[in-house]
């Protein structure tokens, strides 16, 4: 087994139907951006009524048909926030805990210490977050907050901080596959690659998810030097 294996993120996900949704953070491969990536996916009717938009450089998920709303708790939310030179992306409103509490002094674990997974109750989805930290030397952290049993009664907190690597990216998901209850992701975020081009990723990586149940995918590039963004934004349902 090659534990330094860098992945292509399409042949992890072109035949899993259901990785729920995910972010991929890291480096591209010529050193020179900061790169993040979110995307959602939806099997309910719920779940798919949505799209990303983008609004001052933050992002958020909203309904795509306001009037079918059924509960909007879990579904609407900002999605990536930025606070000075720092990225926050979420899925879910940790994103708005993460701001406030570095805002406040604090720290990306220290927030989100506060937070527990999902209550839908039998899956109890993981909240997954990543920050990327532009302020002096690049880095970022990754974040999954898990059920520690089936019946939800306790939550496990696990922080993954990386010194980036050319070309390297670390991609955590919510869930392994379909099923029902559906089985939380598992383990370390996987390596995957990152190219230098934003929208050979963005093909990607959206070429690759079920199209069934995908519904919106968002990638940002930064320039680590100038700070300078580029973003790409797809919806399903325009």
């Amino acid at each position: 087994m090659d534990i330094y294996k860098i992945n292509d993120i399409a042949e992890l996900i072109k035949d899993n139907s259901y990785v729920g949704r995910g972010i991929v953070a890291g480096k591209s491969k010529d050193g020179k951006k900061a790169v993040a990536a979110y995307f959602i996916m939806g099997r309910s009717a719920n779940s798919r009524n949505r799209i990303f938009t983008e609004k001052n450089g933050e992002v958020f998920t909203e309904p795509y048909d306001a009037s079918k709303v059924e509960d909007p708790s879990l579904i609407i939310y900002a999605a990536v926030r930025s606070l000075g030179k720092k990225l926050i992306v979420t899925n879910g409103d940790q994103t708005d805990t993460i701001y406030e509490g570095i805002k406040a002094g604090g720290t990306f674990s220290g927030a989100l210490a506060t937070r527990d997974f999902e209550p839908d109750k039998p899956n109890y989805t993981p909240r997954i977050s990543a920050i990327l930290n532009l302020d002096g030397d690049f880095t970022y952290e990754m974040s999954i907050l898990k059920s520690a049993d089936a019946d939800g009664t306790a939550c496990n907190r696990y922080t993954f901080s990386y010194a980036p690597l050319a070309g390297l990216g670390h991609f955590v998901h919510t869930y392994v596959c379909d099923g029902n209850p559906i089985p939380t992701f598992q383990g370390e975020p996987e390596r995957v690659e990152i190219p230098d081009d934003i929208d050979e990723f963005t093909n990607k990586l959206w070429g690759a998810l079920n199209e069934d149940n995908k519904i919106s995918l968002y990638v940002r590039y930064i320039d680590i030097e100038t700070g300078k963004t580029e973003n790409r934004l797809v919806n399903k349902y325009n």
